[in-house]
């Protein structure tokens, strides 16, 4: 990292499967940043109520998570195989577990609830109070950190999400269907664009990166390209 270079936040929202969190991660280890993945908090959170019976098939019981989610802790350590940090919930890596569809198809309503949002919304802004990290989410640049001084907004068709979620899937060893996934993308979409907490919206000073058609690279050169004129100003 160029020490001569301001240290700033760096928020990357957008659609679920557009790729943000791949960008994201590959730019914190760049510029030497931090990275947080929002998103798997989430997920994390929706783990645990899976893990312990909050849900009754697609009804959560919010008094019963109300009551458990200040003693969910959520934690990020590096990984030093992939170079890239692992989630932990409550002390246990659950980095592979949240990435399944179980959790993807549950993630949206619990990431709805009001309470939920606010609390992980103010976990997310205690690790960013000090500068120098690359956050990516649904509301990052419009709540979490709406004075960040590099705002980016990912999308791309949900066709080519399906496709890049599923081929993360098959990698990982999950099986799904190309039907399959692409639902949940266009559920996740719906939802997560309506709900009435911080709902998904491209912040007005958002910059627009819309990959459907980019390679990684391509994607990385455009990232860095923005970064370097938001840091050397």
């Amino acid at each position: 990292m160029d020490e001569k270079k301001k240290r700033i936040v760096i928020a990357i929202d957008g659609h679920s499967s557009s790729g943000k969190s791949t960008m994201a991660k590959d730019l914190a280890r760049a510029i030497g940043y931090t990275y947080i993945d929002t998103g798997a908090m989430y997920r994390a959170v929706t783990l645990y109520c899976l893990r312990n019976g909050l849900f009754d098939g697609d009804n959560i019981r919010t008094d019963a998570l109300r009551e458990a989610i200040g003693k969910i802790e959520i934690s990020f350590r590096p990984n030093p195989r992939t170079g890239r940090p692992d989630t932990y919930l409550n002390g246990e890596n659950v980095e592979q577990e949240i990435r399944g569809m179980e959790v993807a198809d549950k993630v949206s309503p619990v990431a709805a609830l009001g309470f939920v949002r606010r609390a992980l919304v103010a976990k997310q802004q205690e690790m960013g109070r000090e500068k120098g990290v690359v956050m990516d989410g649904r509301d990052i640049g419009t709540v979490v950190f709406p004075d960040a001084e590099l705002k980016i907004f990912v999308t791309a068709s949900p066709e080519v999400r399906a496709r890049r979620r599923l081929e993360e899937l098959e990698a990982k060893g999950i099986a799904a269907s190309y039907e399959e996934v692409l639902a949940n993308v266009r559920k996740r979409d719906h939802i997560d664009s309506t709900r009435a907490e911080s709902p998904l919206r491209q912040a007005d000073d958002a910059l627009v990166l819309d990959n459907s058609h980019l390679s990684i690279a391509e994607q990385q050169a455009w990232l860095l390209e923005q970064y370097h004129r938001v840091a050397g100003q």
